[in-house]
Parts: structure tokens; sequence; C-alpha cells
């Protein structure tokens, strides 16, 4: 007997130029100092940049994405983002859990990332990865100088 499996509410893909309105939208609400259009365009681009959004199977409306780079053999995390409407649905998790796999079918050895010291609700999510902090980089953020926590998990 065939146990058929449920469809998948969400799914993960490759951003595309046409879903650039609905990051913007995402950063906008999601950061103090969003990125612009420009640089997100400019992602899209680079041979080493990805951004993955997730969407919503039933209309493929971007709800979450991530941007990040494959350099050498690490891949560093830029940005993770959630539309404040889908929050704590587990999109940042199941966009984490993407680029752990993206790192280990990369063969990266790995996996690297900056955040802010007061985002203690980003940290843990981090840390049930086994992300731990390994330094510190004092005034990182421009809009406020916020130091960073920079953050590393190995892949061996």
């Amino acid at each position: 007997m065939a146990i058929s499996k449920a469809p998948q509410p969400f799914f993960i893909s490759t951003m595309e130029g046409s879903d650039i309105d609905a990051v913007m939208e995402i950063e906008r609400l999601s950061f103090r100092a969003p990125w612009s259009r420009n640089v997100f365009l400019e992602e899209l681009e680079r041979e080493w940049a990805r951004v993955d959004v997730v969407r919503d199977t039933a209309d493929g409306s971007v709800v979450a994405f991530a941007n990040y780079w494959l350099v050498a053999d690490e891949l560093h995390i830029l940005n993770i983002a959630t539309h404040p409407r889908q929050r704590r649905l587990g999109h940042a998790t199941r966009l984490l859990s993407h680029m752990v796999e993206v790192a280990r079918a990369g063969a990266c050895r790995c996996l690297t990332l900056e955040v802010r010291r007061s985002n203690a609700l980003a940290q843990r999510l981090y840390g049930r990865f086994a992300f731990r902090a390994v330094g510190l980089r004092p005034n990182y953020y421009a809009d406020d100088q916020e130091d960073a926590i920079v953050m590393l998990l190995e892949m061996f």
C-alpha cells in the first residue's frame, strides 16, 4: 500500500527578478536600515551570491528570503528575513536548514554570519543549529553602531 504525502504548504526556490518587490517589502519591514533594490539586483548578478525565497505553494507568493555567499569552502549568511505576517511559522528555520544542506552539498567546511548583539531571537535560532559565537565586530551596524556577534558552524 502506497502512502501518499500531503503537499507541503511552502517551498524554497531561487529568487527571480520578478520577486524583487516582494523581497524589498520584507526587507523594508524587517530591518532598520534596509538594503536598496540595487543591492538585491546586484546580488542576483554575482556568481558567488545566492538569494533563495520561501514561497507559499498555494499562490507562489514570497513569504521569506535568505541571501548568502558561497566563497571557496565557506557559506556566509548575509540576511534572513520573514514577512511580519508569516513570522513564527518556521520559515527562518526552513531557510537555515536549506543553507546547511547547500553547504554540505558544496563541501563547505563552515557557515559564518554576523548577528546583532541585541537580536536574541536570531541567536537562539542559530544556537539550535549548533552555531557558536567566535568573535565580535564592534560598531558593525552603520545605522546605530551596534556590535555584531560573529557566529560559526563547522561542517566536519
